[in-house]
């Protein structure tokens, strides 16, 4: 006879003040593991050898300077080489989509929750559209803020959050923000939002990753959950 216990059943989250839903798209979405993002970033690195006039190694140091320090490399660049923003997303978008598999948990999980569900990315519309596509999720969002609508001011800038919530008449505290990067979560906790972290699995590296990007950082306060299972934290939302 089998005397184990059953395996315990995740406790539900209370959510039920929550009537808006915000994800971030890359690598929160979809997987780090599917390596999309990498696609960009190898991109990216292309871009500013161009513009800056830099070998691969200096090229690689300044981007992930601009992406640490100005919330994304692209803030970086037009702000120190006046570069075309549309030009760099097209450019820096250019990428194969067919690692992002249709996942339609995710989509269920999703479409299951109440209220009203939105993407707030610092890539483009047309980026995050292609993404979706892929999942099976084009359906699910209300809206998809993206960095132009942001006016190309991104996460992590607090004008970035307080455009957003007034483009959709979102309030705050009524409203949960899921992103992969523990910095961009910060100014949601410090004007009253639900902060998720979405990370990696715990054996994941990538040579294109730094640590911040993969890691939590020292005071995380502001992040209230972390998961490296989208899927099933948001089945505890219901």
């Amino acid at each position: 006879m089998n005397h184990m216990n059953p395996p315990a059943v995740p406790a539900r989250l209370d959510f039920d003040h929550i009537t808006d839903w915000v994800f971030d798209l890359d690598n929160t979405l979809y997987p780090r593991e599917c390596n999309l993002f990498a696609q960009i970033d190898t991109a990216i690195t292309g871009y500013v050898m161009k513009v800056a006039q830099l070998d691969f190694e200096a090229a690689r140091d300044l981007q992930k300077a601009y992406y640490r320090d100005h919330g994304t490399t692209l803030n970086g660049l037009m702000k120190s080489h006046a570069v075309d923003p549309e030009d760099y997303l097209e450019m820096v978008h250019a990428i194969d989509y067919s690692p992002v598999e249709a996942h339609p948990e995710l989509v269920a999980a999703i479409a299951e929750l109440p209220g009203r569900k939105f993407i707030f990315t610092n890539a483009s519309a047309g980026h995050a559209e292609a993404v979706l596509s892929r999942l099976g999720a084009s359906a699910l969002f209300e809206g998809i803020f993206d960095i132009k609508a942001a006016k190309y001011q991104p996460k992590p800038l607090e004008a970035a959050y307080t455009d957003f919530l007034a483009a959709h008449g979102i309030g705050a505290k009524q409203a949960i923000m899921f992103d992969d990067l523990e910095k961009n979560l910060r100014v949601p906790h410090a004007i009253g939002m639900s902060t998720v972290q979405v990370v990696a699995g715990s054996g994941f590296e990538h040579d294109q990753c730094d640590a911040w990007e993969l890691g939590r950082g020292e005071d995380m306060d502001h992040v209230h959950h972390v998961t490296d299972d989208i899927v099933a934290f948001l089945a505890r939302c219901r």
